[in-house]
């Protein structure tokens, strides 16, 4: 089956890695080098059934092979926590799609915050971004985590900033990639320009959907896909190309055991925002249990069920959830058509072998 033949500027396919190690990593270990005449840029395919990216990269911060690649080192780089313990990929783990497959999230000293770590895969589409909006860019994500005392520990952005100045090779690296000392807003354009690289798309569902592939969807997830246009309701919240709204919304997690996480509310102080969480993308959705905001699911069965039920009961429900009245078969039919929603176009990215010193 055919893919699209969009093309936009990133930098994780193989080509691009040898590129990018070819430019700048030689630097790094002070082997001699000729100099860039000016930061690289390089193509690669989009995944059948995504939107072309280089829509979605603001003109800010436009994607270089060179900037991707430093931001594949700092987001790999344990040296980026307080102790040395704490990656970003401590909880967005390629083995699995950029999660970590825990109900919440282990940082430094083993302390655990009380949300579950989404994947960092087709961030590029997403607009507010943590389960509760609180960054509205990637690049506000990428270095907000470095400044929590149960992530990776600093007390702010200049212990982090101190710390990578005593390492020859990163401050180099950023001279070549921006023409300056590091700061920390290039910290986060760098790790956001990789992030924006982690895609999936290809999925049976685009196959069978936009490319017409009768067998790409087994019987039984093409009756799950009607069901989710149809009875199953999921459209209201997971539509679009990336499976989500990008918007808010309460499901009742935590109003039956007291442990209520008030989300968007804390960014917004809007009454209507209590309770509320982002919808996340169901792209890779098998691969990143377990599921809610509070890893409370550890299986997709038992997230359908939850839906079949209506979510749980409280003064903020959202008002799409209502009771599904689906069958056991139709909840197998709707797990069915969520599995085949493994895609493409991240598989590639791996840790660095080594790091800039």
């Amino acid at each position: 089956m055919r893919k699209t033949r969009m093309r936009w500027v990133a930098g994780v396919a193989a080509g691009v890695m040898v590129g990018a190690i070819g430019l700048v990593a030689t630097r790094v270990m002070g082997e001699p080098s000729v100099p860039p005449s000016g930061l690289v840029s390089t193509t690669r395919e989009v995944p059948f059934g995504l939107e072309d990216p280089a829509g979605y990269i603001p003109a800010e911060n436009p994607q270089t092979a060179t900037k991707i690649e430093l931001g594949r080192w700092l987001f790999f780089d344990k040296r980026l926590s307080k102790n040395n313990s704490i990656a970003c990929a401590t909880c967005h783990m390629p083995g699995l799609a950029f999660s970590d497959g825990q109900s919440v999230s282990t940082g430094i000293n083993r302390l655990q915050g009380g949300r579950s770590a989404p994947t960092a895969i087709n961030r590029v589409y997403s607009k507010a971004q943590f389960w509760d909006g609180r960054a509205e860019t990637l690049e506000d994500q990428s270095i907000g985590p470095f400044v929590s005392p149960v992530e990776h520990g600093f007390i702010d952005h200049d212990e982090l900033l101190t710390k990578l100045k005593t390492i020859e090779g990163y401050r180099r690296l950023f001279r070549e990639v921006f023409g300056r000392e590091v700061t920390i807003g290039d910290v986060g354009r760098a790790i956001a320009s990789f992030q924006r690289t982690l895609l999936s798309g290809n999925s049976p569902v685009d196959r069978f959907d936009m490319g017409g592939d009768e067998q790409a969807l087994s019987p039984q997830a093409q009756r799950g896909l009607e069901l989710f246009r149809g009875k199953a309701r999921c459209t209201r919240c997971h539509s679009g190309f990336n499976f989500s709204d990008e918007k808010f919304h309460n499901l009742g997690i935590g109003w039956d055991t007291n442990t209520v996480d008030l989300g968007r509310y804390m960014v917004t102080k809007n009454p209507d925002d209590i309770g509320a969480f982002k919808t996340p993308t169901l792209r890779e959705i098998s691969r990143t249990a377990p599921y809610m905001h509070d890893g409370r699911f550890a299986s997709l069965e038992e997230v359908v069920r939850f839906y079949n039920q209506g979510g749980i009961k409280n003064p903020h429900l959202d008002n799409t959830l209502i009771p599904l009245e689906l069958t056991e078969e139709e909840q197998q039919d709707l797990v069915a058509l969520l599995r085949s929603l493994n895609g493409e176009g991240w598989q590639q990215v791996t840790a660095p072998v080594e790091f800039p010193k």
